[in-house]
């Protein structure tokens, strides 16, 4: 539906004013040292245009922040609605999934729907790599977890037997683990509504890493928890810790996959131990084909990361004697650079902007104590400047499992950036311009 052109005005308005309450927020609440700070930064009217794209009462969000949001003519925008916050889903709970037409009033299209979902990786919706109209997303169909992949022109749906964790880029071949598993291990990283199939093993042969056919579904296992568990870790097996897998991550030439491997201790034992404390986690990239497991990052450490490259992955860790940073992994090799020293000092969730040459990450913050404000930003490499895109307040119910983090997302020509933010009329989906910046 067409708006006119004083509903088009009114709009526009009311998103300047959004604006100035973005700002005027976060500088309040910052306190006199990070007003200071802010201002030497950026300035707050130097900030790039950014508009709120869905609306409540209903709450939107997209979540992870390495899929493919954006269709390829970068006019439509995915996301999750949801009706309810700040809980942990229950097996009964559904959400819509539904794609924002930013070229048309920022019109809602409902697509489908999920019983498969988290707060912060939603149901796993993406567009299909090279495809130009087709959308996969997870759900639960009876006793087992499935893929649903619609064709938004047709509304054809078709469903797979299993469901997905990412997609190679080259839309063929899809990579998963064992959403059940996940949640037991991490509660609200993977789902809930069915119990792991392998809940008294700990190192199991037959969970892992699946690879799917995205065409027929045709699947196998191509890398077990068995297979990771096997290769000790500081020259201890790790056959009596509970093993899990999160975190999947396909190559830019689809010809290797990343691969969070990582476990917890365990109470005893017996059949009824469980596992307990803090997970450790070490980085793998696998061929596709599952062969030639190689652990890059053997620190314990990993957290966020992204594939620059077929051949480089930054990544946030702390490696052996050395201090938490980003740093540039070659793959197969122990080569090892620093990302962004004495300017990017968070953990994000980074990502390279398209058609910059690799010369611009996006990245965030986690909400900064007292402020919590959240500063999704930009960094360019070779001058080793960073560049604010706003500062969003998290209201404090935001914490824990249901926070919201922003998770910056690029369009697909690297002119904008959308993310997910609380900081009006709850979650909601937020439109970054960021061409003034990228093209200078």
């Amino acid at each position: 539906m067409k708006r006119d052109g004083s509903q088009m005005k009114a709009n526009s308005t009311r998103r300047d004013a959004l604006k100035t309450m973005v700002t005027a927020t976060a500088l309040a609440s910052v306190g006199r040292t990070g007003r200071a700070e802010l201002a030497r930064t950026q300035a707050a009217d130097s900030l790039p245009p950014t508009r709120q794209i869905t609306h409540g009462p209903l709450n939107h969000w997209f979540g992870y922040y390495d899929k493919l949001e954006f269709d390829l003519t970068n006019r439509f925008v995915l996301s999750g609605q949801v009706a309810f916050e700040h809980r942990t889903p229950r097996a009964d709970d559904t959400i819509r999934v539904g794609m924002v037409d930013t070229s048309n009033g920022d019109q809602w299209i409902r697509l489908g729907k999920s019983c498969a979902w988290g707060w912060q990786q939603g149901c796993m919706l993406q567009w299909r790599p090279q495809s130009e109209s087709e959308v996969v997303w997870n759900d639960r169909q009876g006793d087992q977890y499935v893929c649903r992949v619609m064709d938004v022109k047709t509304k054809e749906l078709r469903t797979l037997p299993r469901p997905i964790y990412a997609l190679s880029a080259d839309g063929k071949w899809a990579i998963t683990a064992d959403f059940s598993r996940i949640q037991r291990m991490r509660p609200g990283y993977g789902y809930v509504g069915l119990e792991d199939p392998c809940t008294t093993l700990r190192a199991p042969e037959n969970s892992g890493v699946w690879k799917m056919n995205m065409d027929t579904g045709e699947s196998e296992l191509i890398f077990s928890l068995a297979d990771a568990a096997r290769i000790n870790y500081q020259g201890k097996s790790l056959a009596d810790q509970w093993n899990y897998f999160n975190h999947l991550l396909v190559s830019p030439d689809s010809s290797r996959f990343i691969v969070l491997h990582r476990w917890r201790e365990s109470t005893g034992s017996g059949p009824d131990a469980e596992p307990v404390g803090r997970f450790t986690t070490r980085m793998f990239t696998v061929a596709m084909d599952g062969s030639d497991p190689t652990i890059l990052d053997p620190s314990g450490n990993t957290s966020h990361f992204i594939w620059r490259d077929p051949a480089h992955i930054c990544a946030w860790t702390k490696p052996t004697g050395k201090p938490w940073a980003f740093y540039l992994f070659r793959d197969q090799t122990d080569q090892i650079q620093t990302v962004g020293e004495g300017v990017m000092k968070q953990n994000g969730h980074n990502t390279y902007v398209p058609n910059t040459d690799n010369e611009w990450i996006l990245n965030d913050t986690y909400p900064q104590k007292g402020s919590r404000t959240q500063n999704p930003y930009l960094y360019h490499v070779p001058s080793n400047r960073v560049v604010s895109l706003g500062q969003f307040h998290s209201p404090t119910q935001y914490t824990g499992e249901w926070r919201c983090d922003t998770h910056p997302r690029n369009s697909n020509d690297g002119k904008s950036v959308v993310i997910d933010s609380p900081h009006h009329e709850g979650r909601q989906l937020h439109l970054i311009d960021i061409r003034e910046i990228v093209g200078s």
